[in-house]
Parts: C-alpha cells; sequence; structure tokens
C-alpha cells in the first residue's frame, strides 16, 4: 500500500526540491555577475526585449509588483537598469537596460548551456520536462482558488 502521505511521494516536494537545487546551481555562477536568481529572471526578460514596462515584467515573472518594485530599485542601484517614465504617460514606467546591463549579457551566455550540462540529462528530455512543467503550471494556474468567483 502506498502511503500517500509520505514526503517522498508529494510531487509538490519533488519539485520544491528541484528548484532549491536548481538555484543553488545557478549561485556560483550568478554571483560571478554581481546577481541574485530573481535579478538574473529579469536581466532575461530585458535581453530578450529591452524597455519593457513594470506590469509586463511582473507578468512574465509571476511577480506581483510590491515584490519587483524592490528588487528593481535594487537593480537601478546596482547600475545596470534604469527606470524611466513614458513621457506620453506618466504613470507608465518602462524599464530599460544600461550599458552595463546590456555587456552582462555576453558574461551569462554560457549559464543556459552548464545548467543543462549539470542537469545529466538528454537535451530532448530536459525540452520535455520543461514542456511538461509549464503544463502542470497552466493547469493549476486555471484551478479556481477559496474565495474566487471563477
Amino acid at each position: 500500500m502506498v502511503n500517500e502521505l509520505a514526503l517522498d511521494n508529494q510531487l509538490c516536494f519533488a519539485l520544491y526540491a528541484a528548484s532549491r537545487a536548481m538555484t543553488a546551481t545557478y549561485r556560483p555562477m550568478l554571483d560571478e555577475l554581481g546577481l541574485t536568481y530573481p535579478q538574473y529572471l529579469v536581466m532575461l526578460t530585458l535581453w530578450e526585449r529591452d524597455g519593457r514596462g513594470v506590469r509586463e515584467i511582473g507578468d512574465a515573472l509571476d511577480l506581483d509588483s510590491g515584490t519587483l518594485s524592490p528588487l528593481l530599485k535594487r537593480m537601478e542601484a546596482l547600475g545596470i537598469i534604469e527606470r524611466r517614465r513614458q513621457s506620453d504617460d506618466e504613470r507608465r514606467v518602462l524599464i530599460h537596460l544600461t550599458e552595463p546591463g546590456r555587456d552582462l549579457r555576453e558574461s551569462a551566455r554560457d549559464i543556459p548551456r552548464h545548467l543543462a550540462s549539470c542537469a545529466a540529462m538528454p537535451p530532448d528530455e530536459l525540452l520535455a520536462l520543461r514542456s511538461t512543467l509549464k503544463e502542470l503550471t497552466n493547469a493549476l494556474r486555471a484551478v479556481p482558488t477559496e474565495g474566487s468567483t471563477t
């Protein structure tokens, strides 16, 4: 008989442990860049397309403004991004890379390849795992939460 409440039988714990292991593997490489993991994620969104709005970055990273705003302020203090109010709508703030922020991209170029090699899985399995995790995320987000009206 399977013990459904055994820790090792919990999908949530396997995901949690994998996430912690992944972040720990990133840490030495990101330390060399002077970035935390959340800062690295912001940089990925900006290297993909510079000049994004705060809300757009938050949506991409699934972060609320209360979490994202202090993160962006710290990154601005590091001199790797700058926040600019949009001229035609002062309420809208766009996030732009500075020259040092753009330069970090080259230094970060090998990080995904290094992580893939650390995973010790064939590339096709890693792609399938990523796809499965995205499907799981979308399915879980579609589940109504307690107190929701949907």
